[in-house]
């Protein structure tokens, strides 16, 4: 059942969802005769009051099925709650992840925009939470920095504002907070809103984490000139939006004037884990992405970066307040490295060589690439950012990208890659320490 259809058949009648609790009752589901009890109590009270009715029990009861992963449940039951209340944010969002998941991203970002209509200010305590902290996401796109890890609800109560939706005036009435980190990490969805987040900033007496203005430096054709004079560190030459054009000719001469040759490596914005990355070899392949791209793009120039035994690698290591700790490694036969496709956990020698990296990235990559590292970190100037790089045969660390969006997340337990947590963990510490120092 797709999602546009899995809307509740019953309508508003609840005695169609008692009979669909006793239905699921001589099934032995009784989850779902639970959900459909709720539903019909929820109703009964929507047609004696419908303006105090309450859908958070069963926005409760479709957000567990979201959490366990049955989407068609979890879309079922959402619908019935937006039908009875068209403004419960989580519910629109819910669907909006729903829909990413199935790479309906149109659809995605029409449930996006009617939840952050509705609602710009997020609240998630778990209790006992000994920091508020405020986080300003951009609702509007995926560009934030993906920080559930580093902000664990034990200790943090997490306080998401979508503040590309918000009005200025909704900042004086937020609720009390105590540090605010900037989780807008992609420079290229923070660049529209760059007046809004600096009035913010001006205006709040709290540390901010990340402050938006450093965040902005970190665009990919801005990049080389902001790691530019740092010792052993080098990074492609990159331009923002070479525009199709009728004449071949006249591509060509752009591509000269910008000072780029081929192989070339076309990107749209605001895309990351190699979504609509392409190799263009010739000014022919180049010229025909160029006129299916929807948008502005990057072009940066190709390095053949594979290493003796023909294997690219890429090394990540994540920032915190300037110090690197080794969070993975990926090895792949292929020039667009990604720890998901180059298939790691089916080969021992990676595993072995990755751990190897982790536990002791100054004897894996150098100290004199370690060094640069650390120069490239300091540059940043980051609360929280990350880096993926490769040495160079000659000792030099070439630079894919350093920004604030780097994932870090836990592993599976009892899974081939739990052995990475205790150094997730490390990082999650660092961050928490970091937190501690910015909060005096």
């Amino acid at each position: 059942m797709s999602i546009e259809r899995s809307r509740a058949p019953g309508a508003l009648d609840p005695a169609f969802y008692r009979r669909e609790a006793e239905v699921c009752r001589a099934a032995g589901d009784e989850l779902a005769v639970l959900a459909n009890l709720i539903a019909a109590q929820m109703l009964d009270a929507f047609a004696a009051q419908p303006s105090f009715v309450q859908t958070r029990y069963l926005s409760d009861v479709a957000t567990g099925y979201f959490m366990k992963g049955d989407y068609e449940a979890a879309a079922y039951w959402y619908r019935l709650v937006l039908d009875v209340d068209p403004d419960t944010a989580v519910a629109w969002l819910n669907l909006a992840a729903i829909h990413a998941a199935r790479d309906d991203e149109r659809e995605a970002a029409s449930c996006r925009e009617r939840a952050y209509r509705s609602q710009r200010v997020f609240i998630e305590q778990t209790g006992g939470e000994t920091r508020r902290v405020l986080i300003l996401c951009a609702g509007g796109g995926t560009g934030n920095v993906p920080f559930a890890a580093l902000l664990p609800g034990g200790v943090n109560c997490r306080i998401k504002y979508a503040i590309d939706y918000a009005l200025d005036d909704e900042d004086a009435n937020l609720p009390p907070f105590d540090l605010v980190f900037n989780a807008l990490g992609d420079p290229d969805i923070a660049e529209p809103v760059a007046p809004r987040l600096a009035r913010f900033e001006s205006r709040t007496a709290r540390p901010v984490l990340n402050r938006p203005a450093l965040v902005a430096r970190t665009r990919r054709h801005l990049l080389p000139d902001l790691l530019d004079g740092l010792s052993d560190v080098v990074s492609a030459h990159c331009v923002l939006g070479v525009a199709p054009d009728a004449a071949e000719e006249s591509l060509a001469r752009r591509l000269a004037d910008y000072g780029l040759t081929f192989p070339l490596l076309l990107r749209p914005l605001a895309t990351h884990g190699g979504d609509g990355l392409v190799r263009c070899d010739d000014p022919d392949t180049l010229d025909a992405h160029l006129r299916l791209m929807d948008g502005a793009h990057y072009l940066s120039a190709f390095h053949d970066t594979r290493d003796a035994d023909g294997f690219y690698r890429k090394y990540r290591m994540i920032f915190i307040d300037g110090e690197p700790f080794a969070y993975h490694l990926a090895i792949s036969p292929h020039w667009m490295v990604h720890y998901f496709s180059a298939d790691m956990e089916t080969h021992a020698w990676k595993l072995d060589e990755e751990h190897r990296f982790l536990a002791d990235p100054r004897a894996a990559i150098g100290e004199r690439a370690l060094r640069a590292i650390t120069k490239i970190g300091e540059r940043l100037a980051l609360d929280y950012a990350g880096i993926d790089f490769t040495i160079l045969p000659d000792g030099r660390v070439f630079v894919f990208e350093a920004n604030a969006t780097m994932l870090v997340h836990y592993e599976r337990d009892g899974g081939p890659l739990m052995h990475k947590n205790a150094y997730v963990q490390r990082i999650v510490d660092a961050f928490e320490q970091m937190m501690i120092r910015r909060s005096v």
